[in-house]
């Protein structure tokens, strides 16, 4: 079955050629989209359950041989956070035909909106997918020139100088990225990573040394780890609501997915080990600090998706198998609550023409719907329990504990000080938009909730003053996003089993030789 593994890739591609001629007929591009789509969901389902049972998938694409053609992997890390990205892909797209334009511009070019997503899917799924440092470039490349241009979609002055400023900072993570491949490749004579994890361990330690700090320089970027984080909340609250539910769920973690495939791999588990996690406590905090002082609901999520990279690298810093564990299980958490979050926030945003929380209020009176869609999710996110965001950092408190360095205590505070914080930042957000007793309006006015909000609903027909009540499919997407980040505390027992595996098959650089080299551990061919 390994025909499979390049399959979420060729549909992606196929599919972006297919809109792109049908940019004239806006009906059949949703209906190829959803098409693709909905089987990269089913593919990536299949892998991970061959990953799972099987073992790692590796093919080599065009029957070259291994280290000289494209190879590509799904094993269970890459399998598990290329499932959960292709639900979130499926589910904002579905978002954005309920909206019936990509943003809130009606200028938006909705013809190059589908070949331009596929094309930043095809990205993502090139880079999990990878098995070489250069193909790891391809697929980031890729995902950010398609990035380029959902930013800016509807051409207002305020997405432009966004996408001004992460084109640039994108520009320099490339340029830093690929100059560690180069010096890879001029170090060890290869960029495969099955055979970077023999060769690395046999370089002057001050080389590899070098060799780690410039891949995750580049990562850290992408990432959006403190202090190369900056660029990240002046950018993803300018995009449309679609396009900002898709970078804040995905983009990051792609990052985060790199440092933890070369770290791990590459340079085997607990190198870098102080840097990482005075850099996962420098993001928990600055983030966390950021989002308790905003007054805008995007960029208060925008911080708090800073913050939460923190978790990650924590466990990915531990450098032991239960950390590694924890940092996939709540990257793939954090991957479907900020998807889930960025869309309410859009829902709320399209009935009211604003995400301010000085000009929002008492919006339960008219959307308690909305109000439960986004209660859940921020629950999730500040890890009370019994949700996953609770499983999650718990299995990283554990993890730290269990360490008993006092770097590692260190962080074990931080995090549970973060994490009530994130409590407080989204409770004042909830109370400000739905709660406070005041309904504020995109032109500015406000009036009493318990005296005035049924004149103006019906002095719209039954809508409020904002951009109105969102469509169904809209809102069904949103709800889909919710229902399944907040389902992931049914399994997370099974999912932090896989996740630990994919910790194992991540820190195992023999198992990962022998697979991709072509040898199975029985010594046949897999």
């Amino acid at each position: 079955m390994r025909v499979l593994v390049p399959l979420p890739v060729l549909l992606c591609l196929l599919g972006c050629a297919v809109t792109f001629v049908l940019g004239r007929r806006p009906r059949a591009q949703r209906a190829v989209t959803l098409t693709v789509l909905t089987g990269v969901v089913a593919t990536s389902a299949a892998l991970l359950v061959l990953a799972v049972t099987e073992g790692p998938q590796h093919v080599t694409v065009g029957g070259w041989t291994a280290g000289v053609g494209i190879g590509l992997v799904a094993d269970r890390l890459s399998a598990l956070v290329l499932l959960t990205s292709s639900v979130v892909t499926l589910l904002v797209m579905v978002f954005s035909i309920g909206q019936g334009r990509t943003g809130d511009e009606r200028s938006t070019p909705v013809s190059i909106y589908h070949p331009t997503y596929l094309a930043l899917t095809a990205g993502v799924c090139i880079a999990f997918l990878a098995a070489d440092l250069f193909n790891l470039y391809v697929g980031f490349e890729v995902l950010l020139t398609a990035s380029y241009v959902l930013l800016a979609l509807g051409g207002t002055g305020t997405r432009i100088r966004a996408s001004a400023t992460y084109v640039v900072v994108s520009l320099v993570s490339s340029l830093v990225f690929l100059t560690g491949v180069g010096l890879v490749y001029a170090a060890t004579g290869t960029v495969a990573m099955a055979d970077l994890a023999g060769r690395i361990a046999a370089l002057p330690p001050a080389v590899a040394t070098a060799l780690q700090l410039v891949l995750l320089v580049a990562f850290g970027i992408k990432a959006a780890a403190f202090p190369l984080s900056g660029w990240l909340p002046d950018s993803y609250p300018a995009a449309a609501a679609p396009v900002a539910a898709v970078f804040a769920g995905l983009l990051t973690k792609v990052g985060v997915y790199a440092i933890v495939r070369t770290h791990d791999l590459l340079f085997g588990p607990g190198t870098l080990r102080v840097l990482l996690l005075a850099v996962a406590l420098a993001t928990l905090v600055v983030g966390i600090c950021g989002a308790v002082v905003q007054h805008d609901l995007r960029r208060m999520m925008s911080f708090t998706l800073v913050s939460h990279i923190g978790y990650m690298l924590f466990g990915i810093g531990l450098g032991s198998a239960a950390g590694v564990a924890a940092a996939v299980f709540y990257a793939v958490h954090h991957i479907l609550v900020q998807t889930a979050l960025f869309l309410v926030v859009g829902l709320v945003e399209h009935r009211t023409g604003t995400t301010s929380l000085r000009r929002l209020g008492g919006l339960a009176a008219l959307a308690p719907g909305t109000a439960v869609l986004f209660l859940l999710p921020a629950l999730n996110l500040a890890g009370i329990p019994p949700f996953s965001g609770f499983l999650g950092k718990l299995a990283l408190l554990r993890a730290g504990v269990a360490d008993g360095r006092w770097d590692a205590w260190v962080l074990v505070v931080a995090s549970v000080v973060t994490s009530l914080l994130t409590l407080y930042a989204i409770a004042r957000a909830w109370s400000a938009v739905f709660w406070n007793g005041r309904l504020g309006f995109a032109d500015g006015t406000e009036q009493d909730v318990e005296q005035d909000a049924r004149q103006h609903a019906g002095e719209r027909g039954g809508e409020p003053l904002g951009g109105g009540r969102p469509r169904r499919t809209t809102v069904a997407a949103a709800t889909g996003a919710v229902v399944v980040v907040t389902a992931l505390s049914l399994v997370g027992g099974p999912l932090l089993s896989i996740a630990e595996g994919a910790a194992t098959d991540t820190i195992d650089a023999q198992r990962y030789l022998r697979v991709v080299g072509g040898v199975d551990d029985a010594g046949g061919e897999p």
